[in-house]
């Protein structure tokens, strides 16, 4: 029986010629089956290559990882260039090589030649997700210092319900500088504008300013029916005290008044006499003193022109 050989032979040039050009390198396998010598290409082991990247009229040689990706290789040229890796776009034989794709995979090989160029339209969307970005994060801010002082403004709302449930009574002026300040609140949630979580939180925060407005202006309305209700108070008890002594020492003025006339009246038969003396004028010796008057001769002579 023939041996087996269990060790690859070396390679042998199949398809004719000396050169190694035009043929093929094979190997034996054990086993005695002649198969294509494997490269380092197919194989599974990764390796480290070297690739020659041009950006502009620089070139820049990279070491990087045979199973590596295109997009790990923008991250690694980002200080290079000086471009975001998100707004870089990767040429492979006149060809734009998506982020996801592996070298390997796409043929690049030790030595292999890259072309990078900026991408004007990934840049721009870079931009605009970016711009949105900090738009939802100002807005979440700005809610969540909405919420703070809403909570300070809700900690006084109950402390005047309680005060006012209890029987106390709180200034109106002070119910309405409360109202208009969580009112405030509501015109600076209504101006904010956000998608998403955003705008849910927006919307829990106006539902909590609406019921907190609500709950004062209840609070307004029984404040102000039990001030009336004081004042009724206050005003009727003195007033029904005063008139019921006015009238006592007005009928006791009137009796003692009556009583005083009685008794003079009794006391003396005759009728009141009137005391006052009343000066009477003489018409004829006035119109004798104006008769007396004599007219004064004019002191000057006048010419009278016909």
């Amino acid at each position: 029986m023939m041996k087996m050989n269990t060790g690859a032979s070396p390679s042998v040039n199949v398809g004719g010629g000396s050169g190694g050009g035009s043929g093929h390198e094979w190997e034996s396998r054990p086993g005695g089956m002649v198969v294509q010598r494997r490269t380092d290409q197919s194989s599974d082991v990764p390796r480290v290559i070297r690739v020659r990247v041009k950006y502009g009229s620089v070139y820049h040689e990279i070491t990087v990882n045979s199973h590596a990706s295109f997009g790990e290789l923008k991250k690694m040229l980002t200080d290079l260039t000086g471009l975001h890796h998100e707004d870089m776009k990767i040429l492979y034989k006149d060809k734009e090589r998506d982020s996801k794709m592996f070298l390997d995979l796409t043929g690049v090989k030790d030595r292999s030649k890259l072309l990078v160029k900026e991408d004007p339209i990934s840049q721009e969307k870079r931009l605009l997700a970016k711009r949105k970005n900090a738009a939802i994060e100002k807005a979440s801010k700005s809610i969540s210092d909405i919420s703070l002082e809403v909570d300070r403004l809700a900690g006084q709302v109950s402390a005047f319900e309680t005060v006012i449930d209890k029987g106390g009574k709180v200034e109106e002026k002070s119910l309405v500088n409360l109202i208009e300040m969580l009112m405030n609140q509501l015109l600076r949630l209504d101006a904010i504008t956000a998608d998403g979580d955003v705008k849910l939180k927006r919307k829990m925060q106006v539902q909590r300013v609406q019921k907190y407005v609500e709950a004062l202006d209840v609070l307004k309305v029984k404040n102000a029916t039990k001030k009336v209700e004081i004042n009724k108070s206050v005003r009727h008890k003195p007033q029904t005290r005063y008139e019921q002594r006015d009238l006592l020492s007005f009928v006791e003025e009137g009796e003692e008044e009556a009583a005083r006339n009685s008794g003079a009246s009794s006391s003396s038969g005759t009728p009141p006499i009137a005391t006052t003396k009343w000066e009477m004028f003489d018409h004829t010796s006035a119109a004798k003193a104006v008769e007396t008057v004599k007219p004064v001769p004019p002191r000057y002579k006048w010419e009278f022109f016909d």
